[in-house]
């Protein structure tokens, strides 16, 4: 009888002690696989080109008005971008947990900041989200809970930023479900964003990472204001029908602008067929060809 009480109290002590035997170990740094979408990742996407975006007009046409010198400006140079931005950018991620200093089980989870992003707090003590008045600002509120050995995180009350780095918009209204999948020494984190104000359903993306040996440093080199010649007094932005980039799709591969334009129906293989008789195949790839950049 004494043996079962034992048994009975060791079995508890595990519970409370340990997590689950369905949650795993997220720790490490976890180095970015940056021949994912490599363009995107590196130098950047074309200014125009939101093919694959599910947008309402609304989107598009705050897609169209953004000028890449925006950032330019003294007051947005160390301005930060959402957390979005976790897959959005190039960088790597370094993850920790920050352990309950009572029970010693998982609190939060943290994923390090860089120097264009704050860092991410995954909250997993089932406290509730603020109230829909609760200030937002570009780290938003986290939390995060386990389903078998996929921790999935729900970020809310952030305040307006991009999905893509040309100026595909996202509102203060959107919300980002993030999915961590480990498998052994590979990390896939996919992410899919809710925005009634720009997208007509949820935008998805994916990125892959790699456990490292070598700290992924957090933070990064201090964001420093500078003047970058942007004109004092002047937003830069281009008016309706006066972007200059549209059609550029189109003249380095053929591509129909109504594809660059993006919505729903650009996101599925089906679409392929829709613009296929509208296709000009060049005769030659001049400009980023064979996903190393460059023509060749």
């Amino acid at each position: 009888m004494t043996f079962n009480k034992l048994s009975l109290s060791f079995a508890t002590l595990l519970c409370v002690g340990f997590p689950a035997m369905a949650e795993i170990d997220l720790s490490g740094s976890w180095a970015a696989i940056n021949h994912e979408d490599s363009l995107e990742r590196g130098g950047g996407p074309y200014p125009a080109d939101w093919a694959g975006i599910p947008f309402n007009e609304a989107g598009r046409a705050k897609a169209l008005s953004f000028s890449q010198s925006t950032i330019s400006m003294p007051e947005r140079i160390c301005w930060f971008q959402t957390q979005w931005h976790i897959a959005a950018g190039p960088f790597s991620l370094r993850m920790w947990a920050v352990p309950d200093p009572l029970t010693g089980r998982v609190q939060a989870w943290m994923i390090g900041a860089w120097e264009t992003r704050a860092p991410m707090t995954i909250y997993m003590d089932g406290r509730p989200h603020p109230g829909k008045n609760a200030p937002h600002d570009q780290t938003g509120f986290t939390t995060g809970v386990w389903n078998g050995n996929e921790l999935i995180a729900t970020t809310t009350h952030l305040k307006t930023g991009y999905i893509r780095r040309n100026g595909a918009p996202s509102s203060d209204q959107a919300t980002i479900t993030t999915h961590f999948l480990r498998h052994g020494d590979l990390l896939t984190v996919a992410l899919l964003m809710d925005d009634p104000v720009y997208l007509t359903e949820p935008y998805i993306l994916t990125r892959s990472y790699n456990l490292s040996t070598n700290p992924v440093a957090i933070g990064g080199p201090p964001c420093i204001v500078g003047d970058e010649g942007v004109e004092s007094g002047r937003v830069p932005h281009y008016l309706p029908g006066k972007n200059p980039y549209t059609g550029e799709m189109t003249k380095y591969y053929g591509i129909p602008e109504e594809a660059e334009m993006g919505g729903a129906q650009t996101m599925y293989p089906e679409y392929r067929d829709k613009i296929k008789d509208k296709f000009k195949l060049p005769a030659k790839c001049t400009l980023n060809c064979g996903g190393g950049g460059g023509g060749n």
